[in-house]
């Protein structure tokens, strides 16, 4: 029997279904180009290979393709029948998340991974920001993801996407000295990771060095296909830093170019509407001009891509679409209608937009204020919640509170604070 990069037996009589088959978990752990294709290789030399049906049902997955997922998973079950042990439990495992059942699916997670420590596939759902821990709502889930990938150090350990993502879980929990030596480690062995790209733009985010972090993400690009999954996400860490320094003009060429709806060719619609949502409000708090028609633009995109609530993260970074564009039946529906595990997060932080778009400047900080408990259960990076940090900032600076402001960002963010004296 044949066996995956990680010693998983694959249940596939395929020599050449198999080396596909790692091929395409190889482009989906690197976030590269083109995860379909060596999944659908492996299936052409082996229809019946049901776990390159699963890892095609996640590698679209990934890119939002959430109709191609349920059909590539739907496959993966009707295959299943003299599989492992292992592909039948993973099998499960993303029948339930790709069907919307998050609880259940990282119910199983762990169950799955006490019996097949290795199994990088399931592993890979519940580690990242975005995975079934990063968007489960509960309170201490950055402690929760590291403690979920500290199990797993004994069984992955050196592995190059391993390493990318347990220095995320270091970085988010301000461990970033001990996350870069990791993401030195991850580079060395695939320097093509864009996952690992993506987490030394967070420690240097973290860390306040803009200057590497711009220089680093832009050499790295050149080389990095427009049509992978990370994309447009690594161009606004970049088009963040632009702004953050000034450069105005490169903020809105790199937007332009890979961000926007327009522009991003293979981002996930969840990507897409917090970046260009989050780019334009941060830009408008710092004293440039938005144009209307570009928040009706994305205002439009949230309201087709997520005309339901239930993802607060989603419904945040909506919420201030909607304000800014003046679509108050859009807002309201937010406001009203909030749904999924965070939910009660999500009104206040909405209605805190709301107030900002009207130059409600204290009614916004109140608002605000009452969300900030515990924003990490809206889910997310450090650094993306940080939308609601400036925006609390921004409210206080409006109303010449600058001394309380500045008090405030120094115990929360100290890498933001020199912005608000």
């Amino acid at each position: 029997m044949f066996t995956d990069r990680y010693d998983n037996p694959l249940t596939t009589g395929s020599e050449r279904a198999a080396q596909m088959y790692q091929r395409g978990l190889d482009r989906l752990l690197a976030g590269q180009a083109d995860m379909d294709a060596p999944f659908h290789q492996a299936l052409e030399a082996d229809p019946g290979f049901a776990a390159a049906h699963a890892g095609l049902a996640r590698a679209r997955q990934t890119v939002g393709d959430m109709a191609g997922a349920q059909q590539a998973i739907a496959a993966a079950r009707e295959v299943a029948g003299g599989v492992t042990a292992r592909e039948t439990s993973q099998i499960h495992m993303l029948s339930l998340m790709i069907g919307g059942k998050g609880a259940e699916a990282l119910e199983a997670v762990y169950a799955h991974m006490d019996q097949y420590p290795r199994d990088v596939v399931v592993a890979q759902t519940s580690s990242s920001i975005y995975g079934l821990i990063g968007f489960s709502g509960q309170a201490g889930r950055e402690a929760q993801m590291l403690a979920f990938l500290s199990r797993l150090a004994p069984g992955l350990g050196d592995d190059w996407w391993f390493l990318s993502q347990y220095a995320f879980a270091l970085c988010e929990t301000g461990q970033l000295a001990r996350a870069e030596a990791m993401i030195d480690a991850s580079l060395a062995t695939n320097p093509d990771n864009a996952h690992a790209v993506h987490v030394r733009s967070h420690v240097s985010y973290e860390a306040g060095d803009v200057a590497n972090g711009i220089t680093f993400l832009r050499d790295w690009l050149r080389g990095y296909s427009r049509a992978g999954v990370m994309h447009g996400h690594l161009s606004w860490h970049q088009a963040l830093w632009m702004l953050q320094t000034g450069d105005v003009a490169g903020m809105w060429a790199l937007l332009d170019d890979a961000v926007t709806p327009e522009a991003a060719e293979c981002g996930a619609p969840l990507s897409v509407l917090v970046d260009t949502a989050s780019l334009l409000h941060r830009a408008e708090m710092a004293g440039v001009e938005v144009p209307r028609d570009r928040w009706a633009a994305i205002s439009r995109f949230a309201a087709k891509a997520f005309p339901k609530t239930g993802n607060a993260f989603v419904d945040m970074h909506a919420a201030v679409a909607h304000a800014m564009a003046g679509d108050a039946e859009a807002l309201s529906r937010i406001i009203s209608q909030p749904a999924g595990p965070a939910a009660d997060l999500v009104p206040d932080i909405a209605s805190g937009f709301q107030q900002m778009a009207h130059a409600n400047w204290g009614e916004a900080a109140r608002h605000l204020k009452r969300a900030m408990a515990d924003t990490a259960r809206i889910g997310g990076s450090r650094a993306q919640r940080d939308l609601v940090e400036h925006s609390l900032l921004a409210c206080l600076m409006r109303q010449g509170e600058t001394a309380h402001a500045h008090d405030l960002a120094a115990m929360r963010r100290p890498v933001i604070a020199e912005a608000y004296t």
